[in-house]
């Protein structure tokens, strides 16, 4: 019996281990990475999930969901249409584009409780869209409590470059910052060699600089995290720990 209760105990770790060692990603999707003539609008996709494994979670109407272009703001929240994604609540929203440009669409969440982690989780999570031909503006920050600047042009890249890009936090570079990084897996065509494969994770330099190859067509996920300098209360009213997330999601073509 005693046997028994100590594998009972050693398997309920393990999978606290599996769910805590699982990188969480704000989701901003859109339908098609570049805004053409042929197809005037940007539908996206909102959601808080694992994007390898394809596990979602339920994201809660966000706290803001905008678009910036030429550092106009346009507030998009009011538009957005409850649906179900990986199987749990999420959101989206068609956007009408009338001009060309790079519009920046970001996502402001509700506080995720995580119990396994002992922590409230902030994603602040942002896509870069091209319009028509445009792609001035595309590496402008946009104030963001924490966000990632790239510094390789966000879209028109194929599978197998390197993206680079800066981590800010409240407004500076961010020095040996962590970031977490996935591939948004639909479909699971892509097998992950290992539990350490699923999410990749790299330290930025003193300038807060990063680079990762993807080696993959698809969209790929980079978050870089952060401890905020305020605490929330979790659901017994009781002052935790806030991480903090700047997501950027980016597309890579598949090299015809």
């Amino acid at each position: 019996m005693k046997h028994f209760s100590l594998g009972l105990v050693t398997t309920a770790l393990l999978l606290m281990w599996v769910d805590s060692s699982t990188a969480h990603f704000g989701m901003v999707i859109p339908a098609e990475p570049i805004v053409t003539p042929e197809k005037r609008s940007i539908e996206t996709m909102l959601s808080f999930s694992h994007p390898f494994e394809e596990v979602g979670m339920d994201l809660v109407k966000p706290e803001k969901f905008y678009v910036i272009k030429d550092g106009k703001k346009t507030d998009l929240r009011d538009t957005l249409q409850e649906t179900t994604i990986m199987g749990h609540q999420g959101w989206q929203n068609r956007f009408q584009v009338k001009r060309p440009g790079v519009y920046h669409f970001v996502m402001e969440p509700v506080p995720y409780w995580e119990a396994s982690e002992d922590l409230s989780i902030i994603h602040y999570t942002k896509v870069i869209v091209p319009a028509f031909g445009s792609e001035d503006g595309w590496d402008q920050p946009l104030g963001l409590p924490t966000e990632i600047v790239p510094l390789l042009r966000p879209f028109g890249n194929s599978a197998g470059n390197s993206f680079s890009g800066r981590v800010l936090l409240n407004g500076t570079a961010f020095p040996a910052a962590e970031i977490e990084v996935e591939f948004y897996n639909q479909g699971q065509r892509a097998k992950a060699a290992s539990d350490y494969h699923i999410t990749q994770v790299i330290k930025a330099d003193a300038d807060g600089v990063f680079t990762f190859a993807c080696p993959r067509p698809g969209w790929w996920g980079f978050s870089a995290l952060s401890s905020a300098d305020y605490s929330l209360k979790n659901p017994q009213g009781e002052e935790k720990e806030v991480e903090l997330g700047a997501v950027l999601w980016i597309y890579m073509h598949p090299l015809q």
